[in-house]
């Protein structure tokens, strides 16, 4: 008799459960109960969390400058395709590249001399610099405060930041240079060459 209770009782539970189950399907709308068991199923997965897509700063850069300063960004050509590129402040600068096949000395003079006092100078190199460049041409250069412009070998690979009527900051970088070597990047060209940076707009 105790068996036969206990299986009427479970018969009874198990019929009720299903009635119950039925009347809230009738009464429960479609996409409510969809959305639960969605829910449901949603617990026992782990969140996945996206970071966000890094914003573009200016000229490249890997971290923003500040409000108060100047973005730049000087790069020297590296073979016969990538051609030099001077970035300040997100846009692409004119400048004045020296060839092997054309003296470009007294119009780089000219310009250094003509540029007004509180002026950034950019100079960079593409192919080669040094052949054509006269000892007048360097001489500017140098007093505008270049240490490599006199060490310029055939095809080597220079950029230059420099300052007219003030003195930039001693933790900017301002010149780098490549040489040619037998383990040359490109035919003949050493591997291009980049500074970049940010000049406080205060100083000028």
């Amino acid at each position: 008799i105790t068996g036969f209770v206990k299986f009427l009782g479970l018969l009874l539970a198990t019929v009720f459960s299903w009635y119950l189950g039925y009347l809230l399907s009738a009464l429960v709308p479609e996409e409510v109960l969809s959305a639960s068991i969605n829910n449901l199923q949603d617990i026992g997965k782990k969140p996945v969390i996206r970071a966000p897509a890094p914003k573009r700063q200016k000229c490249d850069h890997w971290s923003p400058c500040s409000p108060g300063s100047y973005a730049y960004r000087v790069l020297s050509g590296g073979g016969k395709e990538k051609l030099a590129k001077i970035c300040f402040e997100d846009e692409l600068q004119k400048q004045l590249v020296v060839y092997c096949l054309t003296d470009h000395s007294a119009e780089m003079v000219a310009f250094i001399e003509n540029a007004p006092e509180g002026s950034l100078l950019f100079m960079v190199t593409h192919d080669d610099g040094s052949t054509r460049l006269k000892n007048d041409a360097k001489q500017v250069v140098e007093k505008l405060g270049s240490k490599e412009i006199k060490n310029m070998k055939f095809r080597s690979s220079w950029a230059f930041v420099a300052a007219k009527g003030f003195e930039l900051p001693d933790n900017i970088q301002k010149e780098k240079i490549n040489h040619s070597d037998k383990n040359n990047r490109y035919s003949g060209w050493p591997a291009e060459i980049q500074i970049e940076g940010c000049i406080p707009r205060n100083l000028m």
